[in-house]
């Protein structure tokens, strides 16, 4: 017989009755290496898995604590943005208004500016008319001396003369 007949045959089969002392050292065996397989193999194993689900939990907790913080931040955008939007239809309407009061007070002044420039016209041309009638006044005087003193037939140049005739003209004028 041999000593480990699943050598020789390749079969081995641990239920087989004539290999049941072989399949009880292989249980012993298993049973006296557990604590070392535990301790040297599968300790590291589990301690490298539950340090990877720790790791994993903290990832997924921190992604949620990041998730949290970018719906947060979102939200302040979103507030911020209506914020501005308000701010400046706020500051487009105050331009507006800035704008059609700017622009009343410069038709404001405009039309004072053109009444003005109207009014000084209208002085301007008095003054001229007058500046002219006083020229023709002045001619008109002029002219009735020499015709009176061609009527006469001396010379009718005093200032007394001159007055004279001024107070005609200025009679006639008035009348």
């Amino acid at each position: 017989m041999q000593l480990i007949p699943f050598l020789a045959s390749g079969d081995f089969n641990p239920l087989a009755p004539e290999t049941f002392g072989q399949a009880l050292w292989t249980l012993i065996i298993f049973g006296l290496s557990l604590p070392f397989i535990w301790k040297m193999v599968l300790g590291p194993i589990v301690s490298a898995l539950e340090e990877r689900d720790g790791h994993a939990k903290e990832a997924i907790l921190a992604a949620e604590a990041a998730k949290e913080a970018a719906e947060r931040v979102h939200a302040e955008a979103e507030v911020s943005i209506g914020e501005a939007r308000a701010e400046s239809a706020k500051e487009m309407a105050e331009a507006r208004d800035r704008g059609e009061k700017r622009a009343t007070e410069i038709i404001a002044a405009a039309e004072l500016k053109a009444k003005d420039m109207v009014v000084s016209a209208q002085a301007a041309i008095r003054a001229e008319q007058d500046k002219a009638l006083s020229a023709i006044r002045n001619e008109v005087v002029e002219l009735s001396l020499q015709a009176a003193g061609k009527i006469v037939g001396r010379s009718v140049d005093s200032e007394d003369d001159r007055r004279l005739v001024n107070e005609v003209v200025s009679g006639v004028r008035g009348n």
